[in-house]
């Protein structure tokens, strides 16, 4: 089966330092990232795979001075592009530019529903009126938008906002996307962790505006693993729907597969989309159901979530290859709903932002 999705990460830099980031908290610095020829290739050799749709990612890709001629090779060769962006320095002439070559749909970020909520998590003053001004700029142009939240303990009292805010911002869709802890939000987990009663409310509050509004607009809503009875597909299964290219040309399963020590991502510089795809051992290792151990093997969910999240699995069961924490079946369930309970009772520590380390 070939893929459908690519996510390209085309950079690390970013103007923001949110806590929550899933990137690896050792970045990947500008004198390594990949070419513009080496992603005008990658697109090449995407599309041929069978790649339909190109999310063009960060950190904020719009650091690129590449991005109008790589969403002008998108465009030409019939590729859906969406751009995930922090909505920071994207003035109206070069958003406009985008548009131009092609660009079919923006995803910009917001933080929280206020400047007062929104500004410390992103670490930048001023950022939630700069990401005000850019959706009206998107919608004036006829862009279509998305609005993405990470939902965490800072603003989980402000989910109900933030869909008014995509509304009032004219979105087409909102995601509201409890953190996922990898990268630097696993180290940050135990000051973003909400209490379970904040979760239900949230979850609530997303039913009944979904009510609400239907046919205004979507509300596409990620549920906490750290809550959950069962996992989730990632990415619809690992090596069966999508993959990633960092920066740097390393191609992964999943955005945050580089977090399983001693698993060798094999990278475009070195060997064509397609063998990664299809002969690389990374993509090989999770892929399908033959690999999996009890209780997933026998669980009549097995290509439903496809095992869950490896990453988790890794970081809280110490064994990638274990049931998914998430899943109530896991011998590790019971560990995962102690460290909820125990972090989100306890006084929040200092975030520790994103950032390059000294070098």
């Amino acid at each position: 089966m070939p893929p459908i999705g690519l996510l390209a990460e085309l950079s690390h830099r970013c103007p923001l330092r949110c806590p929550y980031c899933s990137n690896p908290t050792e970045l990947v610095r500008r004198s390594d990232e990949l070419s513009t020829e080496e992603w005008l290739r990658v697109l090449d050799e995407a599309s041929a795979l069978g790649v339909v749709q190109v999310h063009l990612s960060g950190g904020e890709p719009t650091v690129r001075a590449d991005l109008q001629e790589i969403v002008r090779k998108c465009a030409a060769l019939g590729l859906y592009s969406n751009l995930i962006t922090s909505g920071i320095g994207l003035s109206q002439t070069a958003l406009a530019a985008l548009v131009d070559r092609g660009l079919d749909h923006v995803q910009l970020s917001f933080q929280g529903a206020t400047p007062e909520i929104a500004d410390p998590i992103a670490g930048m003053p001023g950022a939630f009126e700069s990401k005000r001004a850019l959706a009206q700029r998107v919608v004036e142009i006829g862009v279509p938008l998305t609005v993405n939240a990470v939902i965490h303990r800072a603003n989980i009292g402000e989910v109900g906002a933030l869909i008014g805010l995509a509304v009032t911002l004219g979105a087409k869709r909102v995601e509201i996307a409890h953190a996922q802890y990898h990268g630097w939000a696993l180290s940050n987990r135990a000051a973003l962790m909400p209490a379970l009663s904040e979760v239900l409310a949230a979850i609530a509050e997303v039913e009944r505006l979904r009510e609400d509004l239907d046919g205004t607009i979507v509300i596409d809503s990620v549920l906490p693993d750290y809550y959950a009875r069962y996992p989730k597909a990632c990415m619809g299964g690992w090596g069966r729907r999508s993959l990633n290219v960092t920066p740097k040309g390393d191609v992964l399963p999943c955005h945050a597969a580089e977090s399983i020590h001693g698993m060798a991502f094999w990278n475009v510089r070195d060997r064509p989309l397609a063998e990664i795809w299809s002969r690389s051992p990374a993509f090989a290792a999770f892929r399908g159901v033959e690999w999996m151990r009890e209780p997933c093997r026998s669980c009549d969910r097995r290509e439903i979530d496809w095992g869950g999240c490896r990453c988790q699995a890794l970081a809280l069961a110490g064994d990638a290859t274990q049931a998914d924490p998430a899943c109530h079946k896991s011998p590790y369930h019971a560990q995962l709903e102690t460290i909820a309970a125990r972090e989100a009772t306890a006084t929040a520590p200092a975030y520790r932002y994103r950032g390059y380390a000294a070098s």
